[in-house]
């Protein structure tokens, strides 16, 4: 150290001028100790309980070695006289007293002046010579009176020093700066405390908040992109959008080692106050050591700025019934949060351009890890944050585009709160108890879905919940002038999908039929009865629909029986019936063949909800926004249609509130199906691949297409050589041919095969044009693409099922899948990506 450098060296010239400063440790070896002033006298005393830091205990007993062993050979030679060895003695320990008393050790405070020790061996020597008694006496009122003038200068030394060079060396090395804070929050996950910290812009607006002032216990501080409140007075993280248990808030400056991971823990903020005291004391007056005693009855030893150890005692005592405070693996403590391994993300962009609806299939857990739907949602919105700053970095340095808050919906925890599952375990058998209650509290929701009771429950929950986190999310931003997207995972797909079917134009509407076009299209088309009767050549039963006051619409809900009862005849009722089921057909999804009774169902408020695609008969709730794009994640909904006996999906037919669909899922998915087939029945085409989000394909795939192309020009190549040579053969049997035909057949054969391979050329242009040439899969999409399907990692190729229960569960985590959804919902604003993906 550089301060103790010019320490030695400050002793070391004053040596010359000034004596060494002794002190006596017996009334017999030195009768000067009456004189010594008291400050000295503390000051030894004092520096005996605190050693120096500068000087451990084992270099005070080499310093005193020598001087010991100097003394003993002096003593055996005669040479020092009985004076000499009493004055020497208290500067040395008691070495020149009598024999058999025990040595005191050293003060702290002399041990601390390494010229003493280094003056020892000549001032010995002058003693020998015979003339230092007049010497030592000199040097021992002038290290008194030097004393004397140190006392007077400065009052109060520190204990640890002996001399104003040790004060300037102090104050040099001193510096203490305050700890910089964090505030954390705590997770309990499997019954297991987890602390994790705020982002950067969160923890500095909750410091801002408490350094407020005397309000700041009643601020309430929106974190986490305004999902989560910190009521700062109770120190609690409460959710805003869903039901959550309340978390533990903290302001960290300490921390210490876990148990049983190496994750660090905070202590309290009680505690590191207490220790950031004594730190801050330890530092001031460079005095270390320091042990602190915690709550818990644990111990913290603060050795040095940068050894900090926490020793927890083990329950029990000695065989003295004595218990140990440094017991127990000790643990690593840190100050300040720059000092531990943990990882501080940079806060959300305030601006939000789109609001996401996420709603979870069957089952509490979403994932292999059995997460919930906020922990899944979360990963999300986490991905797509990390996706906007890489592929839409342009758009974000430009302040174009901010980010696309995703919002979980549950409805399994309001679902099985009916009481169905106290109804469903008292007829549950006991045998294997967790397969049955796996079974009971998950695969059981598709049959709760096909029930017309608890459907009903689940579509109003659904609803009602976007309803009103989409109502609370405007009160909490009233700026929000984007658009609204909902998607769906397994059965919540198929829930959002009949709730979508379901929905009006308009409010004042009556119930439109599934496969209307939009509203205007719908004005255009509303021709009147009359001219419908007119096209059928049934004008003349006008006058009967007239006086039974049956418009258009009412006729269109007409059965075969009740227009028997209004006196139509047989034929022009299979007229007007075909009519409309004709106009049905052609607007809407084809129904399966129902009795007439079936087709509408009359309820108590005067609506009709019209069951013709199978779907359970409920009244589905209307939405409060018309969403912009539905996204399924390995959805079964193409399988649910067929089910329900609906064979095909009529291209002129989309939702009534809704413009797009995308039906993403992985190849091994089992619960996925495709929908693109029953729009277009007749045609075989792939679906669409979503490219990797670093570009291209993945390599074990185009390696996999080379390798298919390769065998199948082989295979081309082969069979035509083996056609050419069966050719020939055949030709074989007649050898009566002159060689004139023979040569003309030669240049036939040229002749045919480049006429066959001008053929193949000509027509190789028309195959890449139907390649190029666009599907027509109907209006569901906008007229675009419906299905998309994922790119399986190399690891899933080897063997499909063992990943097909992970592929299901894959999406929350998938970067094609969550970029895909960005690059759609960016798209309908304007904005793509930076780099087109191939």
């Amino acid at each position: 150290m550089r301060g103790q450098k010019v320490r030695f060296s400050s002793f070391k010239a004053s040596a010359q001028t000034r004596p060494p400063v002794r002190v006596p440790h017996a009334p017999s070896a030195c009768p000067a100790r009456a004189r010594r002033p008291t400050s000295a006298r503390r000051r030894s005393q004092v520096s005996r309980e605190s050693p120096s830091p500068h000087r451990t205990s084992r270099d005070t007993s080499e310093d005193l070695s020598a001087p010991r062993a100097l003394t003993g050979s002096a003593a055996s030679a005669g040479a020092l006289p009985s004076s000499a060895g009493a004055l020497r003695s208290p500067r040395c320990g008691d070495w020149g007293a009598a024999a058999g008393s025990a040595r005191p050790p050293r003060p702290a405070w002399e041990v601390g002046c390494s010229g003493d020790v280094a003056r020892a061996p000549s001032a010995r020597a002058e003693s020998a010579s015979g003339g230092v008694d007049e010497r030592v006496q000199s040097e021992m009122s002038s290290g008194e009176s030097h004393q004397e003038q140190l006392s007077q200068s400065d009052p109060s030394p520190s204990p640890n020093s002996c001399s104003s060079f040790e004060l300037i060396d102090m104050d040099a090395s001193s510096s203490y700066e305050p700890v910089s804070p964090h505030w954390f929050y705590c997770k309990v996950l499997d019954s297991k405390e987890l602390w994790i910290p705020f982002n950067s812009e969160d923890s500095q607006q909750l410091e801002d908040a408490y350094g407020s002032g005397k309000d700041c216990n009643e601020r309430i501080v929106p974190t986490d992109g305004g999902r989560y409140d910190v009521h700062l007075g109770e120190r609690m993280r409460y959710s805003v959008y869903w039901d959550e248990l309340p978390s533990e808030v903290r302001r960290c400056t300490w921390f210490y080692k876990g148990d049983k991971d190496n994750k660090y823990v905070p202590y309290s903020e009680s505690f590191s106050q207490v220790l950031e005291d004594t730190y801050m004391l330890a530092v001031t007056l460079d005095e270390w050591k320091k042990k602190i005693e915690s709550p818990n009855r644990e111990i913290i030893v603060l050795h040095n700025p940068k050894l900090m150890v926490h020793y927890q005692p083990i329950a029990g005592s000695d065989e003295w019934g004595s218990t140990s405070t440094e017991q127990g693996r000790p643990r690593s403590v840190k100050r300040g949060v720059e000092n531990i391994p943990v990882d501080i993300h940079c806060g959300e962009p305030l601006q939000i351009d789109h609001l996401v609806f996420v709603v979870h299939g069957i089952g509490p857990a979403c994932d292999l890890r059995f997460r919930s739907i906020v922990q899944c949602v979360n990963d999300f919105r986490s991905v797509s944050l990390n996706l906007l700053q890489t592929h839409f970095k342009k758009a974000q340095e430009s302040e174009q585009i901010g980010r696309v808050e995703f919002l979980p919906v549950n409805w399994h925890s309001p679902l099985h709160s009916t009481g169905v599952d106290i109804d469903l375990q008292r007829i549950t058998l006991p045998s294997i108890n967790r397969l049955r209650h796996f079974t009971n509290d998950t695969i059981l929701d598709v049959f709760f879905y096909n029930s017309p009771t608890y459907c009903q429950t689940i579509v109003d929950t659904v609803a009602s919940e976007m309803n009103r986190i989409y109502t609370l999310f405007l009160q909490r931003n009233p700026d929000f002038k984007g658009g609204v997207s909902i998607a769906g995972h397994s059965l919540g797909s198929l829930i959002l999908f009949d709730i979508l079917t379901n929905q009006k134009n308009s409010i004042g509407d009556i119930d439109s039929e599934k496969g209307s076009l939009s509203s205007a299209e719908d004005r255009g088309d509303a021709s009147t009865l009359e001219e419908d009767l007119k096209k059928l050549q049934l004008s003349e039963f006008v006058t009967v629909f007239e006086k039974e006051k049956v418009d258009r619409e009412a006729l269109a809900l007409c059965t075969d029986r009740d227009l028997q009862e209004m006196g139509i005849p047989l034929g022009p009722r299979k007229k007007i019936l075909n009519h409309f089921s004709a106009r049905k057909n052609s607007v809407g999804i084809n129904r399966p063949a129902m009795s007439a009774s079936e087709v509408n169902i009359s309820k108590e408020n005067g609506d009709y909800l019209d069951v013709g695609i199978g779907q359970v008969s409920v009244k589905y709730p209307r939405l409060n926004y018309k969403p912009e794009i539905f996204f399924a994640f390995g959805s079964p909904i193409g399988m649910f249609l067929t089910v329900r006996g609906l064979r095909r999906i009529d291209p002129n037919y989309k939702f009534p509130t809704c413009k797009g669909f995308f039906n993403i899922y992985h190849p091994f998915d089992p619960v996925a199906y495709r929908i693109e087939p029953m729009v277009a029945p007749g045609i075989e085409f792939e679906p669409m691949l979503i490219p990797h989000h670093k570009g291209r394909k993945r390599m074990h795939l185009e390696l996999r297409e080379g390798l298919t192309r390769m065998s199948m020009d082989l295979k081309n190549n082969l069979l035509g050589s083996l056609r050419m040579a069966w050719k020939s053969f055949t030709r074989g049997p007649y050898p009566a041919l002159q060689a004139s035909e023979t040569a003309e057949e030669t240049e036939a054969e040229p002749e045919s095969s480049s006429e066959k391979s001008n053929e193949a050329n000509t027509e190789e242009p028309p195959v890449e044009v139907k390649e190029e040439a666009p599907i027509n899969v109907g209006m569901l999409n906008g007229g675009q693409r419906i299905d998309y399907v994922l790119q399986e990692k190399p690891i899933e190729s080897f063997n499909e099922y063992l990943f097909a229960l992970q592929s299901h569960l894959c999406y929350w985590e998938s970067e094609d899948t969550v970029l895909l959804v960005l690059k759609e919902i960016y798209q309908t604003q304007g904005v793509f990506l930076d780099q087109p993906l191939q």
